[in-house]
């Protein structure tokens, strides 16, 4: 088996055996580097990877939107409507091409992907 496919199966059993809090720890990870090369792309004029990057990350947010149980917590409802939030800037920030404003959402999301990579340690 070739290297790549190797790493691809790698990824695909971490995925299939990672515990729900694990999976949303991974979401957010990537997240922060979709954030980050989006961000680096459009600060070097590479306008195709930035636009790849942003939408990958504005996919992930509406996963974790789609996903988020609003009864479960009181808390739920601000989150969402903090997803609502970065779904706007980012959507704005690829339209402008305004790097500044994708590291504005990486800022926001870089403190929840810790504090859910924290939780998840203590329960699991």
């Amino acid at each position: 088996m070739s290297s790549p496919a190797l790493r691809d199966r790698y990824l695909a059993d971490s995925v299939n055996t990672a515990s729900p809090g694990k999976l949303l720890v991974m979401l957010y990870d990537r997240l922060v580097i979709d954030l980050m090369q989006g961000e680096e792309a459009l600060r070097t004029g590479d306008r195709e990877q930035a636009r790849d990057k942003i939408t990958h990350a504005q996919e992930i947010i509406l996963e974790l939107r789609t996903t988020l149980d609003l009864d479960a917590w009181s808390g739920a409802a601000g989150l969402a409507g903090l997803y609502g939030f970065l779904l706007t800037e980012l959507i704005g920030a690829n339209v402008a091409r305004d790097a500044e404003r994708v590291a504005a959402c990486r800022k926001l999301v870089e403190p929840l992907r810790d504090a859910w990579r924290e939780a998840a340690a203590q329960a699991g």
